[in-house]
């Protein structure tokens, strides 16, 4: 028994909710820093206002700019919810779950972003400069739903081991 558990039953879903947020904005991040500043395979309008003039750089900063504001967010709210639940001692404390939850949350922010960004929207590729975008956008999808798979075995297999 751990130090957390109790005579009362303890519950995973506020650490589940609290990690899928911080997911989703670390998820938001990776993207927003490693796609489309260090890669720069993309920004957020970039098959819209192609990045062709200063003036069309700079719309599509200011757009990553409000992208990563969402990002900042996402996780500080995250974060506010794990803080919250940090004395209650009905709350699971568990690596995997925490994992898990995160992985979930990466997934789930790509998986919608991917599909309105990149198929309804059609905002941006995920490699712009390509001779098949639709092969990166659908793979981005493949990833997405690996994430959100492997996110989701990873929290029902520490609530099983929490269980016993």
């Amino acid at each position: 028994m751990s130090l957390r558990q109790t005579t009362t039953e303890t519950k995973a879903g506020p650490l589940i909710a609290a990690a899928t947020l911080i997911g989703i904005g670390m998820g938001g991040f990776v993207d927003g820093i490693v796609l489309h500043q260090i890669l720069q395979w993309h920004q957020m309008l970039t098959a819209k206002i192609p990045p062709t003039t200063v003036l069309n750089k700079e719309v599509n900063m200011f757009w990553d700019g409000i992208f990563h504001a969402f990002t900042w967010l996402t996780t500080a709210a995250g974060i506010l919810l794990l803080w919250r639940q940090f004395y209650n001692r009905q709350i699971v404390l568990s690596n995997r779950i925490f994992g898990g939850s995160l992985l979930f949350g990466w997934g789930l922010f790509n998986v919608a972003e991917g599909i309105i960004d990149h198929h309804v929207l059609k905002l941006h590729n995920v490699r712009e400069i390509s001779t098949n975008p639709s092969a990166w956008n659908y793979g981005f999808l493949i990833l997405s739903v690996l994430l959100l798979l492997g996110g989701w075995l990873l929290i029902q297999n520490g609530r099983r081991r929490h269980r016993s």
